[in-house]
Protein backbone atom coordinates (compact mmCIF):
# COMPACT_ATOMS: atom_id res chain seq x y z
CA UNK A 1 0.00 0.00 0.00
CA UNK A 2 1.32 3.31 -1.16
CA UNK A 3 2.04 5.92 1.36
CA UNK A 4 2.45 9.48 1.23
CA UNK A 5 6.15 9.52 1.68
CA UNK A 6 5.98 7.37 -1.48
CA UNK A 7 4.22 10.06 -3.37
CA UNK A 8 6.23 13.00 -2.20
CA UNK A 9 9.60 10.86 -3.69
CA UNK A 10 7.98 9.91 -6.96
CA UNK A 11 6.79 13.73 -7.53
CA UNK A 12 9.69 14.72 -6.57
CA UNK A 13 8.58 17.42 -4.06
CA UNK A 14 8.61 17.52 -0.14
CA UNK A 15 6.42 15.67 2.46
CA UNK A 16 4.96 18.69 3.29
CA UNK A 17 4.49 19.69 -0.48
CA UNK A 18 2.70 16.66 -1.23
CA UNK A 19 0.39 16.89 1.76
CA UNK A 20 -0.75 19.96 0.92
CA UNK A 21 -1.81 18.77 -2.41
CA UNK A 22 -3.38 15.84 -1.22
CA UNK A 23 -5.57 18.06 1.71
CA UNK A 24 -6.36 20.50 -1.37
CA UNK A 25 -4.37 23.22 -0.21
CA UNK A 26 -4.17 25.70 -2.50
CA UNK A 27 -1.12 26.89 -1.44
CA UNK A 28 1.21 24.95 -3.69
CA UNK A 29 2.24 25.41 -7.96
CA UNK A 30 0.81 24.05 -10.51
CA UNK A 31 3.62 21.85 -11.59
CA UNK A 32 3.48 20.56 -7.62
CA UNK A 33 -0.05 20.02 -8.19
CA UNK A 34 0.72 18.23 -11.33
CA UNK A 35 3.43 16.03 -10.28
CA UNK A 36 1.92 14.90 -6.55
CA UNK A 37 -1.70 14.20 -8.29
CA UNK A 38 -0.12 12.11 -11.36
CA UNK A 39 2.43 10.03 -8.66
CA UNK A 40 -0.86 9.57 -6.72
CA UNK A 41 -2.47 8.03 -9.07
CA UNK A 42 0.22 6.19 -11.03
CA UNK A 43 0.68 4.35 -6.86
CA UNK A 44 -3.44 4.13 -6.35
CA UNK A 45 -2.91 6.04 -2.72
CA UNK A 46 -5.63 8.16 -1.92
CA UNK A 47 -5.52 10.89 0.41
CA UNK A 48 -5.84 9.72 4.25
CA UNK A 49 -6.34 5.92 3.04
CA UNK A 50 -10.05 5.89 2.09
CA UNK A 51 -9.24 2.55 0.03
CA UNK A 52 -8.16 0.99 3.33
CA UNK A 53 -11.22 2.73 5.51
CA UNK A 54 -13.42 1.12 2.34
CA UNK A 55 -11.74 -2.21 2.86
CA UNK A 56 -12.41 -1.85 6.84
CA UNK A 57 -16.20 -0.97 7.23
CA UNK A 58 -18.55 0.50 5.27
CA UNK A 59 -20.34 3.59 6.21
CA UNK A 60 -23.51 3.66 4.58
CA UNK A 61 -22.79 6.66 2.33
CA UNK A 62 -22.52 7.81 -0.95
CA UNK A 63 -21.40 10.27 -2.95
CA UNK A 64 -23.02 12.38 -5.47
CA UNK A 65 -21.38 14.93 -7.98
CA UNK A 66 -23.24 16.48 -10.19
CA UNK A 67 -22.72 18.97 -12.95
CA UNK A 68 -24.74 22.00 -12.54
CA UNK A 69 -27.35 22.05 -9.46
CA UNK A 70 -29.42 24.77 -11.46
CA UNK A 71 -30.20 22.89 -13.86
CA UNK A 72 -33.49 20.74 -13.52
CA UNK A 73 -32.58 18.00 -15.03
CA UNK A 74 -29.71 17.50 -12.46
CA UNK A 75 -31.62 18.56 -9.60
CA UNK A 76 -34.67 16.36 -10.20
CA UNK A 77 -31.91 13.50 -10.75
CA UNK A 78 -29.92 14.18 -7.75
CA UNK A 79 -33.15 13.96 -5.77
CA UNK A 80 -34.40 10.92 -7.01
CA UNK A 81 -31.07 9.46 -6.36
CA UNK A 82 -30.86 10.94 -2.88
CA UNK A 83 -34.99 8.89 -2.04
CA UNK A 84 -33.80 5.86 -3.90
CA UNK A 85 -30.55 5.67 -1.72
CA UNK A 86 -32.58 6.68 1.50
CA UNK A 87 -34.92 3.51 0.78
CA UNK A 88 -31.89 1.56 0.74
CA UNK A 89 -30.54 2.48 4.13
CA UNK A 90 -27.91 4.98 2.74
CA UNK A 91 -27.05 8.88 2.74
CA UNK A 92 -25.95 11.12 0.04
CA UNK A 93 -23.48 13.60 0.26
CA UNK A 94 -24.21 16.12 -2.78
CA UNK A 95 -22.09 18.37 -4.33
CA UNK A 96 -22.43 20.57 -7.49
CA UNK A 97 -19.55 20.68 -9.94
CA UNK A 98 -21.19 24.16 -11.77
CA UNK A 99 -20.18 22.75 -15.16
CA UNK A 100 -15.91 23.98 -13.80
CA UNK A 101 -13.26 21.58 -13.71
CA UNK A 102 -11.52 22.97 -11.17
CA UNK A 103 -14.41 22.76 -8.79
CA UNK A 104 -15.16 19.16 -9.89
CA UNK A 105 -10.96 18.46 -8.50
CA UNK A 106 -12.04 19.81 -5.41
CA UNK A 107 -15.18 17.90 -4.68
CA UNK A 108 -13.23 14.89 -5.97
CA UNK A 109 -10.20 15.74 -3.20
CA UNK A 110 -13.16 16.13 -0.57
CA UNK A 111 -14.86 12.69 -1.44
CA UNK A 112 -11.27 10.86 -1.25
CA UNK A 113 -11.40 11.97 2.17
CA UNK A 114 -13.68 10.74 3.21
CA UNK A 115 -15.21 7.33 3.91
CA UNK A 116 -18.23 6.69 1.08
CA UNK A 117 -18.97 3.40 -0.19
CA UNK A 118 -19.61 4.53 -3.84
CA UNK A 119 -19.56 7.35 -6.03
CA UNK A 120 -22.44 9.04 -8.55
CA UNK A 121 -21.08 11.31 -11.29
CA UNK A 122 -22.03 13.64 -13.68
CA UNK A 123 -17.95 14.35 -15.02
CA UNK A 124 -16.68 17.52 -16.40
CA UNK A 125 -13.99 16.41 -18.68
CA UNK A 126 -11.71 14.36 -19.20
CA UNK A 127 -10.48 11.94 -16.84
CA UNK A 128 -8.16 13.73 -14.09
CA UNK A 129 -5.19 12.85 -11.77
CA UNK A 130 -7.81 12.94 -9.10
CA UNK A 131 -10.31 10.78 -10.45
CA UNK A 132 -8.03 8.26 -11.60
CA UNK A 133 -6.72 7.80 -7.84
CA UNK A 134 -10.15 6.79 -6.85
CA UNK A 135 -10.58 4.55 -9.52
CA UNK A 136 -7.30 3.41 -8.45
CA UNK A 137 -8.34 3.00 -4.98
CA UNK A 138 -11.02 0.40 -5.47
CA UNK A 139 -14.06 2.91 -5.04
CA UNK A 140 -17.24 1.64 -7.01
CA UNK A 141 -18.00 4.21 -9.67
CA UNK A 142 -21.01 4.71 -12.20
CA UNK A 143 -21.35 7.80 -14.61
CA UNK A 144 -24.63 9.60 -14.49
CA UNK A 145 -25.59 11.43 -17.98
CA UNK A 146 -22.20 11.49 -19.38
CA UNK A 147 -19.21 8.97 -20.55
CA UNK A 148 -15.70 9.74 -20.24
CA UNK A 149 -12.88 8.52 -22.19
CA UNK A 150 -10.61 6.45 -20.44
CA UNK A 151 -12.73 5.57 -17.84
CA UNK A 152 -15.02 2.09 -17.83
CA UNK A 153 -17.66 2.74 -15.46
CA UNK A 154 -21.62 1.82 -16.04
CA UNK A 155 -23.13 4.76 -17.24
CA UNK A 156 -27.02 5.98 -16.90
CA UNK A 157 -28.47 8.54 -19.16
CA UNK A 158 -30.69 10.00 -21.73
CA UNK A 159 -30.92 7.96 -25.03
CA UNK A 160 -29.60 11.27 -26.79
CA UNK A 161 -29.96 9.85 -30.67
CA UNK A 162 -33.49 8.34 -29.83
CA UNK A 163 -34.07 12.37 -28.47
CA UNK A 164 -32.67 14.07 -31.48
CA UNK A 165 -34.76 11.87 -33.89
CA UNK A 166 -38.31 12.84 -31.92
CA UNK A 167 -36.75 16.89 -32.90
CA UNK A 168 -36.24 15.64 -37.18
CA UNK A 169 -39.19 14.01 -37.16
CA UNK A 170 -41.52 16.99 -35.85
CA UNK A 171 -39.31 19.38 -37.86
CA UNK A 172 -39.79 17.42 -40.87
CA UNK A 173 -43.32 17.52 -39.92
CA UNK A 174 -43.39 21.04 -39.52
CA UNK A 175 -42.03 21.70 -42.94
CA UNK A 176 -38.88 23.46 -41.94
CA UNK A 177 -35.77 23.16 -43.59
CA UNK A 178 -33.93 26.47 -42.92
CA UNK A 179 -32.85 25.11 -39.26
CA UNK A 180 -30.61 26.17 -36.93
CA UNK A 181 -28.78 24.08 -34.48
CA UNK A 182 -27.68 25.23 -31.48
CA UNK A 183 -25.18 22.28 -29.41
CA UNK A 184 -23.57 22.03 -25.78
CA UNK A 185 -19.78 21.77 -25.94
CA UNK A 186 -18.31 18.50 -27.44
CA UNK A 187 -16.13 17.55 -24.94
CA UNK A 188 -19.25 16.54 -23.30
CA UNK A 189 -20.42 13.41 -23.96
CA UNK A 190 -24.06 14.56 -24.26
CA UNK A 191 -22.94 17.97 -26.71
CA UNK A 192 -21.38 15.64 -28.95
CA UNK A 193 -23.44 12.90 -29.15
CA UNK A 194 -26.60 14.99 -29.98
CA UNK A 195 -24.43 17.18 -32.23
CA UNK A 196 -23.47 13.90 -34.53
CA UNK A 197 -27.10 12.21 -34.14
CA UNK A 198 -27.85 15.78 -35.93
CA UNK A 199 -25.73 16.31 -38.16
CA UNK A 200 -26.13 13.11 -39.42
CA UNK A 201 -30.11 12.91 -39.43
CA UNK A 202 -30.59 16.36 -40.73
CA UNK A 203 -30.35 15.45 -44.85
CA UNK A 204 -32.73 12.64 -43.88
CA UNK A 205 -35.00 14.33 -42.91
CA UNK A 206 -34.95 17.67 -45.51
CA UNK A 207 -33.12 20.00 -42.98
CA UNK A 208 -30.23 22.15 -44.78
CA UNK A 209 -26.85 20.81 -44.16
CA UNK A 210 -24.83 24.15 -44.41
CA UNK A 211 -23.25 24.13 -41.45
CA UNK A 212 -23.56 28.29 -41.09
CA UNK A 213 -26.48 27.30 -39.46
CA UNK A 214 -24.63 24.86 -36.42
CA UNK A 215 -22.82 26.72 -34.05
CA UNK A 216 -22.21 25.02 -29.94
CA UNK A 217 -22.21 26.93 -26.44
CA UNK A 218 -21.47 25.90 -23.52
CA UNK A 219 -24.77 24.12 -22.33
CA UNK A 220 -25.34 27.56 -20.34
CA UNK A 221 -27.67 30.55 -21.37
CA UNK A 222 -25.03 33.05 -21.76
CA UNK A 223 -22.61 31.07 -23.92
CA UNK A 224 -25.99 29.67 -26.16
CA UNK A 225 -27.22 33.42 -26.98
CA UNK A 226 -23.15 34.09 -28.44
CA UNK A 227 -23.68 30.97 -30.33
CA UNK A 228 -27.25 32.41 -31.98
CA UNK A 229 -25.44 35.83 -32.40
CA UNK A 230 -22.69 33.73 -34.36
CA UNK A 231 -25.41 32.61 -36.24
CA UNK A 232 -27.37 34.59 -37.18
CA UNK A 233 -24.36 37.08 -38.19
CA UNK A 234 -23.71 34.61 -40.98
CA UNK A 235 -26.15 36.06 -42.68
CA UNK A 236 -28.88 33.38 -42.43
CA UNK A 237 -32.22 33.67 -41.10
CA UNK A 238 -33.48 29.88 -40.22
CA UNK A 239 -37.63 29.25 -39.87
CA UNK A 240 -36.95 26.77 -36.24
CA UNK A 241 -34.04 26.71 -34.09
CA UNK A 242 -33.23 23.34 -32.11
CA UNK A 243 -31.46 24.15 -28.32
CA UNK A 244 -29.38 20.81 -27.18
CA UNK A 245 -30.51 21.91 -23.82
CA UNK A 246 -33.25 23.80 -21.85
CA UNK A 247 -30.75 26.72 -20.73
CA UNK A 248 -29.48 26.91 -24.41
CA UNK A 249 -32.99 27.14 -25.65
CA UNK A 250 -33.18 30.47 -23.16
CA UNK A 251 -29.91 31.98 -24.12
CA UNK A 252 -30.97 31.14 -28.13
CA UNK A 253 -34.63 32.85 -27.55
CA UNK A 254 -32.94 36.08 -25.66
CA UNK A 255 -30.28 36.61 -28.75
CA UNK A 256 -32.78 35.59 -30.82
CA UNK A 257 -35.15 38.65 -29.32
CA UNK A 258 -32.05 40.93 -28.41
CA UNK A 259 -31.32 40.78 -32.71
CA UNK A 260 -34.34 40.50 -34.18
CA UNK A 261 -37.21 42.07 -31.93
CA UNK A 262 -39.89 40.74 -30.05
CA UNK A 263 -41.98 39.69 -33.05
CA UNK A 264 -39.40 38.78 -35.72
CA UNK A 265 -38.53 36.02 -32.70
CA UNK A 266 -41.77 35.16 -32.47
CA UNK A 267 -42.11 34.00 -35.87
CA UNK A 268 -39.24 31.39 -35.70
CA UNK A 269 -40.52 28.39 -33.95
CA UNK A 270 -38.11 26.90 -31.15
CA UNK A 271 -37.70 23.09 -29.86
CA UNK A 272 -35.67 22.01 -26.90
CA UNK A 273 -33.67 19.31 -26.07
CA UNK A 274 -35.21 19.42 -22.67
CA UNK A 275 -38.67 20.31 -21.52
CA UNK A 276 -38.59 23.20 -18.54
CA UNK A 277 -42.26 23.90 -16.99
CA UNK A 278 -42.40 27.56 -18.58
CA UNK A 279 -42.34 26.21 -21.79
CA UNK A 280 -45.56 25.18 -22.21
CA UNK A 281 -46.70 29.00 -20.91
CA UNK A 282 -44.55 31.14 -22.85
CA UNK A 283 -46.17 32.53 -26.80
CA UNK A 284 -46.31 30.10 -28.76
CA UNK A 285 -45.13 27.29 -26.24
CA UNK A 286 -41.94 25.41 -27.28
CA UNK A 287 -42.41 21.57 -28.15
CA UNK A 288 -39.49 19.59 -26.52
CA UNK A 289 -37.53 16.16 -25.74
CA UNK A 290 -38.26 15.07 -22.39
CA UNK A 291 -35.50 14.09 -20.21
CA UNK A 292 -36.69 11.37 -17.72
CA UNK A 293 -33.94 12.28 -14.95
CA UNK A 294 -36.04 10.40 -11.99
CA UNK A 295 -35.48 7.37 -13.74
CA UNK A 296 -32.04 8.09 -14.13
CA UNK A 297 -30.91 8.70 -10.82
CA UNK A 298 -32.65 6.18 -9.69
CA UNK A 299 -31.01 3.57 -11.92
CA UNK A 300 -27.75 5.26 -11.04
CA UNK A 301 -28.43 3.81 -7.43
CA UNK A 302 -29.21 0.44 -7.97
CA UNK A 303 -25.74 0.47 -10.51
CA UNK A 304 -23.69 1.31 -7.41
CA UNK A 305 -25.47 -0.54 -4.90
CA UNK A 306 -24.83 -3.50 -7.14
CA UNK A 307 -21.33 -2.51 -7.55
CA UNK A 308 -20.90 -2.26 -4.18
CA UNK A 309 -22.57 -5.34 -3.65
CA UNK A 310 -19.67 -7.14 -5.24
CA UNK A 311 -22.29 -7.64 -8.44
CA UNK A 312 -22.22 -6.48 -12.28
CA UNK A 313 -23.58 -3.36 -13.49
CA UNK A 314 -25.25 -2.45 -16.94
CA UNK A 315 -24.95 0.48 -18.47
CA UNK A 316 -29.04 1.87 -19.62
CA UNK A 317 -29.79 4.42 -22.05
CA UNK A 318 -33.54 6.04 -20.64
CA UNK A 319 -35.84 6.40 -23.70
CA UNK A 320 -37.09 9.91 -24.04
CA UNK A 321 -40.50 11.09 -24.85
CA UNK A 322 -41.45 14.57 -26.97
CA UNK A 323 -43.90 17.00 -25.90
CA UNK A 324 -45.42 18.80 -29.29
CA UNK A 325 -46.98 21.83 -28.40
CA UNK A 326 -47.39 22.91 -31.70
CA UNK A 327 -50.56 20.99 -32.58
CA UNK A 328 -52.11 20.91 -35.92
CA UNK A 329 -51.10 24.90 -35.69
CA UNK A 330 -49.32 25.98 -39.27
CA UNK A 331 -45.96 26.01 -38.95
CA UNK A 332 -44.86 30.24 -39.19
CA UNK A 333 -42.27 29.53 -42.05
CA UNK A 334 -41.56 32.76 -43.91
CA UNK A 335 -38.45 32.79 -46.71
CA UNK A 336 -35.32 32.60 -45.13
CA UNK A 337 -31.91 35.49 -46.29
CA UNK A 338 -28.45 35.44 -46.55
Amino acid sequence: MATIKDVAARAGVSLATASRVLSGSSQTSEDSRGRVLSAAAALGYVAHGPARSLRRSRTDVLGLLVSDIRSPFFSELAHAAEEEARHHGYTVLLANANEDTDQAEAVLSAFASQRIDGLLLSPQGPVSPRLSALVSSGLPIVLLNRTVEGLSAPMYGTDNAGGVRHVLEWLQRRGHRDVAYVGGPETMSTGAERRTAYLDGRAAHGITTDDAFVDAGDFLAEGAAEAMLRILDRGVRPTAVFGANGRTTLGAIRALRERLGAEAARRIEIVSFDDLEWFEFVSPPISAVRNDAAAIGTAGVRGLLDLIGGREASSERVATSFVDRAGEAPARIGASAR
